[in-house]
């Protein structure tokens, strides 16, 4: 065991991050920084547009000022610390500050899979079930639903969390840039089978049954769309859902990549791709996705930016 490690051990773990030369640390800790900001920022302008605005007082807004606070939540776990690393040596996390990055990443990355079933089943009431909608939707079942979907976050968290740091491990050097399963699994002491077992099974309740239920709402949608007897009916339902179909398939394309595989097939290089691309760039994608294709959440912002800058 090398000094460095020798000093850790007691304290905590050593993050490796990402394998860029060192010359290379102040460039991307701008480029990590300008996007933490302008994540930050979008999320932020989505929620004050839909608070803001008596228009945008429907569900389908009501679910994307939570997505966005997720989405601004979740990065806001991730960024800082790296942030941190880049600049300051040794990379030491501590054990506490580890579970607590590792139980907040679950909590706000569970709690967007289901969010994102929920909007799913929003546009299908809307779309299928337009005259029972408001009554099917009302503002105290949406907020049942966005309740259900953090619930089932800190289940997922506090079950994974515990259970890893339960576990005795070997080393403390992680060849990630922040305390996920997978990499903290490599550390463990003999066999983790079950524990890879027990990440699989996690990840088809958290990923694969809310994205079951997207599936399943948009077989009714698409259904539905294609007995509509005008054109133009049909683009305007399909326009509606198309926002939310772009984010479903970035953000599940890259966590169910990242979980559902077993410890053999680990590869860092690519799993700190995976990891970037749902923890930096979805974040970043999904308010310019939402913002750019829908005309209310534009007019909304045209008129909050008049009432503001003629002040």
């Amino acid at each position: 065991m090398s000094e460095q490690e020798n000093a850790t051990v007691q304290s905590g773990f050593i993050l490796v991050g990402f394998a860029e030369p060192h010359q290379f640390h102040l460039l991307i800790f701008a480029l990590l920084l300008s996007l933490y900001m302008i994540t930050l920022m979008t999320n932020t302008m989505i929620i004050l547009i839909v608070k803001s605005d008596p228009v945008l007082n429907t569900p389908m807004y009501f679910f994307l000022m939570h997505l966005a606070c997720l989405e601004a939540c979740y990065m806001s776990v991730i960024i800082p610390k790296l942030l941190e690393n880049l600049m300051v040596k040794p990379n030491v996390i501590s054990f506490l500050g580890c579970a607590v990055q590792m139980f907040l990443f679950l909590f706000f990355g569970v709690a967007e899979c289901f969010l994102l079933a929920v909007m799913a089943f929003d546009r299908y009431v809307a779309i299928c079930w337009p005259l029972r909608y408001t009554i099917i939707m009302s503002r105290n079942v949406c907020w049942k639903m966005v309740i259900g979907s953090y619930i089932c976050g800190t289940v997922v968290g506090l079950v994974h969390t515990t259970v890893t740091f339960g576990l005795l491990f070997c080393g403390v050097i992680i060849n990630h840039f922040f305390c996920e399963v997978q990499p903290l699994l490599e550390l463990v002491c003999g066999d983790t089978f079950l524990n890879e077992i027990q990440v699989i099974g996690v990840a088809l309740m958290a990923i694969m049954l809310p994205f079951l239920l997207i599936i399943l709402s948009y077989i009714g949608i698409i259904f539905t769309i294609i007995r509509m007897p005008v054109l133009q009916s049909r683009y305007k339902a399909f326009s509606t859902c198309s926002s939310h179909l772009i984010v479903v398939v970035l953000f599940y394309g890259t966590a169910s990549s990242m979980y559902l595989k077993p410890k053999s097939n680990y590869s860092p290089p690519v799993d700190k791709f995976l990891s970037f691309s749902y923890t930096v760039l979805t974040p970043l994608l999904n308010p310019i996705i939402y913002s750019l294709r829908n005309k209310e959440i534009q007019a909304a912002l045209r008129k909050l930016w008049g009432k503001y800058y003629f002040l």
